[in-house]
């Protein structure tokens, strides 16, 4: 050990790894291991994951041609309808869809081909700056590891400028950024956030640690068995590492296992990150399974916004309340350190990506539609000027259908919610709840609301108030418990330098408010 004290570290990894790192990519792509069989599901071979490592890039430039050509077709044909100022979105979207896609959802697929439609999720790919976006790329290719799905995130992607006060310069010390990011923030260099999905946790963390091992903390002297059981058992199962400088640029990452992603974005058990992908994201490297699951997340994000909002309201109220739902429980909130009008920023900074991300969906739903002349308008799915109105049927059967379609998990809870509100015994209870099972001896069953949804569904604010404490009960732990987590991936010095720059941030907020106030007073 002290002869390693001698070597320059650079040249001591590189020579101590390389044979690891060798041999460990030649199992990733030739599969002759069990490590690499058990990363196919059944169907795959090691051409098809080859092939889509190379075409990743082909990939989302199909997505961004076909979102921007749905898109057109969508705005096309909201400027023909001139009988009715009623209007349901991207109909070309909707019409190759199979009417069961979501009852029976097939995580076997390898391949972005075997989607339910061609077209399928590419509402979820948003377009940014080619080159800021080349520079993003240019960050994922500085990992060995192998990553399966990424993509980025926040104010450092996506602008919040409306935010009510300033930003610290230490929460962002990019040491030397390249030109395309410094342009990209204009107002100020931010911290780039990354979510890393992987395959096998436990293997990621082997040959990260050997590349960047001053990524993490102490918990890398422990080995990455160690370092995996605490991502994977530990808070929503992401394992952060902040204040990581790549390619000149601060950065914080995140890794999650694939599976542990698609469980949050088709059941909401922790809503940990699927409240992330709720909002507008850059998804770098694409997934079929994800971007399935991930469409089923965001029906889901919009019917439960429906649940908490009345018969009219716009698309600004609409997209607030889905924003809202990750922020829901969230400790960051509650001791002021995020900004208060943070969800209002992002919705109004943002309103033609989350057009994007959900006017397809709109179409899907039988209950709701825009009810505005001015979605006659070409150019509205991109003017950030114009808040639709919008209108839903309150009719207590097509609610109850939304609740019986909720993600599972979350679902559980909302019944929990009226279980205790309404005394149903515990055994009337269980027969209810195996009655709304998804699935059976037979296979899935088709998600049509019964009786106990259809109750549900007719209490106009009751049930408003149910869906936020579920949301609550859902987020909390979660929230709090990946927070305490972050002392041990981060460190205690990394992790107490981002708690205080968060409540410093939150401090300088509120006294900015209350400087405003005081000079609107005087």
């Amino acid at each position: 050990m002290a002869a390693v004290r001698f070597v320059n570290p650079r040249v001591f990894y590189s020579v101590t790894s390389s044979h690891t790192i060798l041999l460990s990519h030649i199992a990733w792509y030739r599969g002759s291991q069990p490590l690499f069989r058990r990363t196919f599901a059944s169907g795959s071979s090691p051409e098809d994951f080859k092939e889509k490592r190379i075409t990743h890039d082909e990939a989302e430039l199909e997505s961004q041609k076909a979102a921007s050509k749905a898109s057109t077709a969508s705005s096309s044909s909201s400027a023909s309808i001139q009988s009715s100022t009623s209007f349901k979105s991207s109909e070309s979207f909707n019409q190759s869809l199979p009417s069961g896609w979501e009852d029976d959802p097939d995580w076997s697929i390898t391949k972005f081909t075997q989607l339910p439609h061609k077209e399928f999720g590419y509402n979820q790919h948003m377009k940014i700056n080619e080159e800021f976006k080349e520079s993003l790329r240019q960050m994922l290719w500085q990992f060995r590891a192998p990553i399966r799905y990424a993509f980025a995130y926040g104010s450092g992607v996506f602008s919040q400028s409306g935010s009510s006060g300033p930003t610290p310069s230490s929460l962002t010390p990019h040491p030397h950024a390249p030109e395309a990011i410094t342009k990209w923030q204009t107002g100020g260099g931010k911290v780039i956030d990354f979510i890393f999905g992987v395959s096998h946790t436990q293997h990621w963390h082997s040959l990260n640690i050997q590349q960047y091992p001053e990524h993490y903390s102490f918990l890398r002297h422990m080995g990455s068995g160690v370092v995996s059981r605490v991502q994977d058992n530990w808070g929503a199962g992401v394992y952060f590492n902040p204040y990581i400088t790549i390619n000149g640029t601060m950065i914080k990452y995140g890794v999650v296992n694939l599976d542990t992603l698609r469980r949050d974005l088709s059941t909401w058990d922790t809503l940990y990150l699927a409240g992330r992908l709720h909002k507008p994201v850059k998804i770098l490297r694409d997934d079929p399974t994800v971007r399935l699951a991930n469409q089923l997340n965001l029906i889901s994000a919009l019917r439960t916004a429906l649940l908490m909002l009345g018969p009219r309201f716009t698309e600004l109220e609409l997209y607030t309340k889905i924003a809202s739902i990750s922020y829901m429980g969230d400790p960051r909130m509650e001791f002021r350190g995020e900004d208060p009008n943070k969800i209002r920023n992002i919705v109004t900074n943002q309103l033609p990506n989350f057009r994007q991300l959900y006017s397809p969906l709109v179409g899907e739903l039988p209950n709701v539609e825009y009810k505005d002349v001015r979605c006659k308008s070409r150019d509205w799915l991109h003017d950030p000027r114009c808040d639709c109105g919008m209108e839903q049927d309150m009719d207590p059967i097509k609610r109850g259908n939304m609740v019986r379609r909720l993600p599972a998990a979350f679902r559980a809870k909302l019944y929990m919610e009226y279980r205790k509100k309404w005394q149903i015994p515990g055994a009337d209870f269980a027969r209810m709840m195996e009655e709304s099972r998804d699935e059976d001896e037979k296979g899935f069953k088709k998600r049509e609301g019964g009786d106990f949804d259809r109750r549900i569904a007719g209490e106009e604010e009751g049930v408003k108030d149910a869906v936020i404490s579920s949301i609550q009960h859902t987020v909390k732990w979660p929230s709090w418990s990946q927070s305490i987590k972050g002392f041990a991936t981060a460190g205690w010095s990394r992790g107490w330098k981002y708690v205080g720059e968060k409540r410093k941030k939150g401090k300088a907020i509120a006294q900015e408010k209350a400087k405003q106030a005081k000079g609107k007073k005087n």
